[in-house]
């Protein structure tokens, strides 16, 4: 756990995957220093996450003992089972831990990595001048990949229930990215209610506002 001695620190940046890290960590409040910078158009932030992290991205944690962590759902699903008493994941004998892993993977493996493709469209061997074509490619599936998950969840006041957990922030951050929340409302209307909640959580209103504000 960190401490006010030897924090946390995290490479994040406004409107980017690191938000729904830092949401957690508010929730928990657990202390941190943060790093801001947006690898995807800065060099300069480039360079100060390569010393912790050679693929040059955030969200980039740091422990107090210096272990380094990288992959967003990784690092939400760590913070959730080191502070098991804030209830932010099922614990390991809960019989939602299961779905829980799974759409804490599927959203990182199936829909927030595609981004990775938008800022250089060469890295899958796309021409530039194919870029508008490409990234409109990326949105269709992006939006297929929700509404995928839509169909396969009966959720509550939260995706796996009553409770919020950490799956509830990623999927509120990272339905904030393209194809942008009016396509994810009408692809996810299951879904839409939950984020929505999110969104308007006191314990997080201030947070969304000077982190990553809908506007």
């Amino acid at each position: 756990m960190s401490t006010p001695a030897s924090p946390l620190t995290l490479y994040g940046a406004q409107a980017s995957g690191s938000i729904a890290v830092e949401a957690a960590l508010t929730l928990l409040g657990v202390p941190y220093t943060l790093v801001e910078g947006a690898t995807w158009v800065e060099q300069a932030a480039r360079e100060r996450v390569a010393p912790v992290n050679p693929m040059q991205q955030i969200p980039t944690l740091v422990l107090p003992g210096g272990e380094i962590m990288t992959e967003s759902a990784a690092i939400l699903i760590y913070l959730a089972d080191a502070h098991a008493h804030a209830g932010l994941a099922p614990t390991p004998s809960d019989p939602r831990r299961r779905q829980f892993l799974r759409w804490m993977v599927y959203v990182s493996s199936a829909i927030y990595s595609l981004h990775w493709i938008k800022p250089d469209v060469g890295r899958i061997g796309a021409p530039q001048s194919a870029r508008a074509s490409v990234v409109d490619a990326v949105h269709e599936r992006i939006a297929f990949c929700w509404s995928n998950m839509d169909a396969q969840l009966a959720p509550g006041r939260y995706l796996l229930g009553d409770k919020l957990t950490v799956l509830d922030l990623y999927v509120a951050v990272v339905s904030r990215f393209g194809p942008w929340r009016e396509r994810f409302y009408e692809v996810a209307p299951r879904m839409t209610p939950v984020v929505r909640r999110v969104d308007q959580d006191p314990r997080l209103a201030e947070f969304w506002r000077a982190r990553f504000p809908l506007e």
